[in-house]
């Protein structure tokens, strides 16, 4: 597609209505956003499935109430080389209409696990408000997303009327945070309704609470079990330690040849990317991860390449006897998860043979290794050449104020690399909800309400310029 871009005064020139439309709904969005996370939409396959059917019918029927689709359809696509569905998501579609374009609003309703009740400071899912922050599983991750598309549609249909000329898709998924197992077959089972120029996915970060962020890089992930075997079963360890090897000593053995002496990682064949980063301080990590005073940074080279363009590798879980039932005995076997984040670019195949070669040549005392469970998923580096980009840049500019900060994610969304295959044609921009206070995945997890509000504005305001395009458009290739 190639656009006339519109001037920048011509863009403002509806900015005060649409800032009006999104300020007096935000009580309603802020209540809408309450009653999803009051829904426990945990996707793991150990939770009820019904809670997440729920929070789909929630979702599904906020987007009906907005009475700008023809259709809203809650629907499952098969998991491959499985029987099994995927969890329900959410699906609309309105065309577009003299010559405007197409924008595809991605979110997830589903959620992680809320961990243990006694570490949060108020009940994981009676969403509460503190200061400035509204405390909830789901609250910023990503039901805060889903919240900025419902609120931004509501508002440009009440500045310009629900008979817009904006084309929108709106896809609400279920199982993001359980692997997004039936994401490809989805996007295939729907690909015309889900077809669009631009897709804005809002399930990032932004830099702080006062400057926005589109996110350009994204790292890939690599994870699996790795079992570690040397007895055939326990013996005791008084009789035969200092001679017999046991798999937790082999364990730890071998995940130490995965780290060099200053906490990097030491596996050949991970590869380093160059990504333009911001200034950030030694101080700002420490406040921003809670890193413990004498604890010190691992990694060479600046901070931002160590998050966003380096590889990480991280235990994850361990399945060994716990502290209160250890007995004195060798143990035979140990397993581990390991997560491993690869850098943007390098193929998320090519970096698990890099790992699976180093272990298997690794392995101290002969023992046996079994790796299993494997999950993958693609790095992303954003194309920023296309028309979208600067446009969604002027949005975010005039709704914080402040101009955005292109960043990197050290975390992963591995399903944007199925959105590029799929849709190659389309721009996508990654944006968010979150600050780095937001502690989503772990306990009082919390979105910041000024950021929320100035997020639904940016897209509230992106979706008005879009709709108001009056440059000349070449259809996309059907």
């Amino acid at each position: 597609m190639t656009v006339t871009p519109d001037t920048a005064p011509e863009a403002a020139l509806a900015d005060a209505p649409v800032r009006a439309a999104v300020e007096a709904a935000l009580p309603a969005t802020i209540a809408d956003l309450c009653a999803l996370v009051r829904i426990p939409s945990v996707s793991w396959d150990a939770f009820d499935p019904a809670r997440v059917a729920e929070s789909a019918e929630a979702v599904a029927a906020l987007v009906r109430g907005l009475n700008v689709f023809d259709e809203v359809v809650v629907t499952r696509s098969g998991i491959p080389g499985t029987t099994e569905l995927g969890q329900p998501a959410v699906l609309a579609h309105r065309p577009a209409r003299n010559g405007r374009p197409t924008v595809l609003l991605y979110a997830h309703h589903d959620v992680q696990p809320p961990g243990h009740d006694i570490d949060w400071e108020s009940t994981p899912f009676e969403p509460t408000v503190r200061g400035d922050r509204l405390y909830g599983r789901g609250a910023a991750d990503d039901k805060a997303g889903v919240m900025a598309h419902v609120a931004s549609i509501r508002a440009l249909a009440e500045t310009a009327g629900p008979d817009f000329d904006l084309g929108i898709a709106v896809f609400i998924e279920g199982e993001e945070e359980f692997g997004s197992r039936s994401f490809a077959a989805f996007l295939e089972d729907n690909r015309e309704s889900l077809r669009a120029d631009v897709i804005v996915v809002a399930d990032s970060n932004n830099w702080d609470v006062d400057t926005p962020a589109l996110t350009v890089a994204l790292r890939g992930n690599v994870t699996f079990r790795l079992t570690v075997r040397t007895l055939d079963h326990a013996s005791h360890s008084g009789m035969y330690g200092g001679a017999v090897p046991d798999a937790m000593m082999a364990t730890v053995r071998l995940l130490a040849s995965l780290y060099a002496e200053d906490g990097s990682v030491a596996v050949d064949g991970l590869t380093s990317r160059d990504v333009p980063a911001p200034e950030y301080t030694e101080e700002q990590l420490r406040l921003e991860t809670g890193l413990l005073d004498g604890a010190t940074p691992i990694g060479h080279g600046p901070l931002l390449s160590r998050l966003w363009s380096q590889p990480a590798i991280t235990i994850t879980g361990i399945d060994a006897p716990s502290v209160a039932n250890a007995s004195n005995t060798l143990s035979p076997v140990v397993s581990v998860r390991l997560s491993t984040r690869i850098a943007p670019g390098q193929p998320a195949a090519e970096a698990y043979q890099a790992l699976e070669a180093h272990l298997r040549a690794h392995v101290p005392y002969g023992a046996s290794i079994t790796i299993d469970d494997v999950d993958t998923g693609e790095g992303f580096l954003v194309d920023d050449s296309g028309w979208a980009v600067p446009l969604a840049l002027g949005a975010m500019t005039d709704a914080w104020g402040k101009p955005p900060v292109n960043v990197g994610i050290g975390g992963s969304i591995p399903f944007i690399s199925d959105l590029v295959r799929v849709f190659p044609e389309a721009q996508i921009l990654v944006t968010g909800v979150e600050d780095p206070d937001s502690r989503a995945h772990s306990p009082n997890e919390s979105l910041h309400l000024g950021v929320f509000k100035r997020a639904v504005l940016a897209e509230a305001f992106l979706l008005d310029r879009l709709n108001r395009r009056t440059g000349t458009l070449e259809a996309p290739t059907r």
